[in-house]
């Protein structure tokens, strides 16, 4: 477990919990203690840049890369007022560089085991095992393999990749047979 991490797990200590708020922020990292952290957690690159806002949900097994935002589409809205009651982020989805998860209204949830693309700026639900990215951010794919995505390969649509998660080597789908 690295440092930062545990310093996440930490940031609600009773004593302390203002100098570990202190010590993320050193890292670029705002993580308010109101945010609901699971467990297994991973941070790669000490998660510089990285802001999560306080109606966040992260499950256990999620990944974060540098530069991730989960918050609100409407900043210039009185957060009392704003129509985002959480965001929800499933187990073991992976946030990958620059990523943004902002949400318009309600409840926006990640599914289980997605992956939201370097970059991209996520404004729906997603289901479990998708492969979402770009501008706005759109299903390009599905992991293969993963519990819940139609067997992997077989779930994919015409023009989606998968992935397979354990080689980690895309596999072009048969685009004409789907």
């Amino acid at each position: 477990m690295s440092l930062v991490t545990v310093l996440i797990y930490r940031r609600r200590h009773r004593l302390l919990g203002r100098l570990v708020q202190e010590a993320l922020a050193c890292y670029g990292m705002e993580v308010p203690a109101a945010a609901e952290i699971g467990p297994g957690l991973v941070v790669f690159h000490r998660g510089f840049g990285t802001v999560l806002h306080p109606l966040t949900t992260l499950g256990a097994g999620v990944t974060l890369y540098n530069g991730v935002t989960v918050g609100r589409a409407d900043p210039w809205v009185p957060q009392e007022e704003s129509a985002m009651r959480r965001v929800v982020v499933e187990d073991g989805a992976v946030l990958c560089a620059g990523a943004k998860v902002v949400c318009k209204e309600g409840v926006l949830t990640v599914g289980a085991g997605t992956v939201v693309g370097a970059n991209a700026v996520l404004t729906r639900s997603t289901g479990p095992g998708e492969i979402w990215a770009g501008v706005p951010a759109r299903r390009v794919g599905l992991r293969a393999g993963w519990p819940g995505t139609a067997a992997g390969a077989r779930g994919a649509v015409a023009g989606e990749a998968v992935v397979d998660a354990a080689a980690g080597a895309a596999v072009a789908g048969e685009a004409a047979g789907r």
